[in-house]
């Protein structure tokens, strides 16, 4: 398989694409506004403990207090308050729950994020704190000794595991990452006291800050997307920034020499997400109706709870049986709905409503084709049998915000529903809330502020609502048009314009 990465650096964001032969499989936005968060450890404080829901609230200094479940809470909870210079040890846990780990509020913790903020929620953090480098990643406080299951070979693993144990000091663990495959102990043992340099230092600004305070970050976006993606399975990382360039080479220099001359610095005129034809699939493929080659589409609703994804035949006219044309379309679209989660990093309850087919030995080759596609995602998911509807269930892990929520904003109009209440129902609301303003008060004149549009269908021709409306309740409304008020919504001001009357008499 070819596979590219291709960086694309402007003043505002830098993107950077996953490309496997040819094809956009992931997407993601580096923007100053919106720094990755993933990783940091904060030196927080209990904000609330909540054991109706095994759960804490962090504050950790962003808008939303951080979720620090119960099960998120590690075994070396004693050695992290030692650090932290408490007494509370912390409680312990047993096979078949989660016992309460005494915290309290206004207490220190240390926390790592682990899921980004999303929509209105907090962060998701653990105490079960990682350093992650090239090579390996630092366990402080644990004793284990992991190697990637990536690595197959037993008698590399075997080495790498004894490197491990040879240079790693008591309180630490380590887990050896995948790209250590085949590299010497000078490398491994460069990264590991890089890790520890890291820790003491974090240790000492512990000691100096008082929370909520960040006292680990880990590196942006694109440093992490070279450190953990760049690996040897990559044929090429194209970049369009000269400076950028010079960055990825240095730091290649340092940890991965054989891969620099698998960087080359893009020059030419045209935009190099054009000449990688990734501008034209980020439309297509970031659409609420996503057209297949046979003429079938995929159909994306997202909502606060879940993703629903509807598969439909479409334009697809086929000259087999029903069964055959369905299956035909389904596995098509189960190949493009696999590559899609991974490019909108679509995470949390996923339903996907496949066309209905009868014969047994269809649906499970559909079953089974979709969950092959789904091994190439790295992240964690879960998919449940086909049922008798032809709905597959799936969860799928949510790490960072769905790329269409970091690229897009929410319609003032229609508050993302993408549907606004008709000039009728606004039109009836308005004679309502003058129905109860005429019971209760005298006045017989009004200002009523409404959108452009909504003004013109009160107002137009022989059947003018406004008019009706004031001469049913005996009342002069004069129409005030404002263009920043939303289409299905109003204000209602004195004769003089000078008072809002509008939430007085709301229901």
């Amino acid at each position: 398989m070819d596979k590219k990465i291709i960086i694309n650096v402007s003043i505002g964001e830098t993107r950077i694409a996953i490309l496997e032969d040819q094809k956009l499989v992931e997407l993601f936005f580096e923007r100053p506004e919106n720094e990755r968060t993933l990783s940091n450890i904060h030196f927080g404080r209990v904000a609330k403990v909540v054991k109706g829901m095994q759960a804490a609230f962090i504050n950790i200094g962003q808008k939303q207090d951080a979720f620090l479940h119960f099960s998120d809470i590690g075994d070396n909870f004693a050695q992290f308050n030692s650090l932290l210079g408490l007494e509370e040890a912390g409680g312990h846990r047993n096979s078949s729950s989660f016992s309460d780990p005494h915290l309290k509020q206004g207490q220190p913790i240390l926390v790592q994020v682990t899921k980004e903020p999303i929509a209105s929620k907090g962060a998701r953090v653990t105490t079960n704190l990682t350093l992650p480098g090239r090579y390996l990643v630092l366990l402080p406080f644990a004793q284990t000794i992991g190697v990637s299951r990536k690595i197959t070979n037993r008698r590399e693993r075997r080495r790498l595991k004894e490197l491990g144990a040879k240079m790693v000091q008591s309180g630490f663990g380590l887990v050896i990452r995948t790209i250590s495959e085949h590299k010497e102990e000078k490398d491994l043992k460069s990264d590991y006291e890089n890790l520890i340099k890291s820790w003491n230092e974090m240790v000492r600004q512990i000691e100096k800050e008082t929370p909520p305070s960040l006292v680990f970050k880990d590196v942006g976006m694109l440093s992490s997307v070279v450190r953990d993606l760049f690996t040897a399975d990559i044929t090429q990382m194209v970049v369009d920034s000269s400076k950028m360039h010079r960055q990825i080479v240095r730091y290649l220099k340092d940890v991965s020499p054989q891969m620099v001359d698998r960087v080359e610095l893009y020059r030419k005129k045209e935009p190099i997400f054009d000449a990688y034809n990734i501008e034209n699939e980020i439309s297509k493929s970031l659409a609420r109706k996503v057209w297949l080659k046979s003429g079938g589409y995929i159909f994306f609703d997202h909502t606060e709870a879940l993703t629903a994804i509807d598969v439909n035949s479409g334009r697809f006219m086929g000259r087999r049986s029903h069964d055959a044309n369905s299956l035909k379309i389904n596995l098509e679209a189960a190949k493009e709905i696999a590559r899609l989660l991974r490019l909108r990093d679509i995470g949390g309850i996923i339903i996907i409503d496949f066309i209905d087919m009868i014969e047994e030995k269809n649906r499970k080759k559909l079953q089974q084709d979709f969950e092959h596609e789904l091994k190439a995602d790295r992240a964690q998911y879960s998919v449940a049998p086909l049922s008798q509807f032809g709905i597959i269930e799936m969860t799928r892990e949510r790490v960072r915000p769905n790329l269409l929520f970091t690229i897009s904003e929410a319609c003032p109009a229609c508050m993302g529903t993408g549907r606004i209440i008709s000039n009728s129902t606004v039109a009836a609301r308005i004679e309502r809330w003058i129905k109860r303003y005429r019971s209760e008060k005298g006045d017989r004149a009004l200002q009523l502020v409404v959108h452009p549009e909504l003004a013109k269908f009160l107002t137009a021709g022989f059947n003018n609502r406004l008019r009706k409306i004031s001469w049913k309740y005996w009342t002069r409304v004069k129409v005030v048009t404002d263009d920043s008020i939303s289409m299905d919504d109003f204000r209602v001001l004195d004769r003089d314009g000078q008072e809002d009357l509008t939430m007085q008499f709301m229901p």
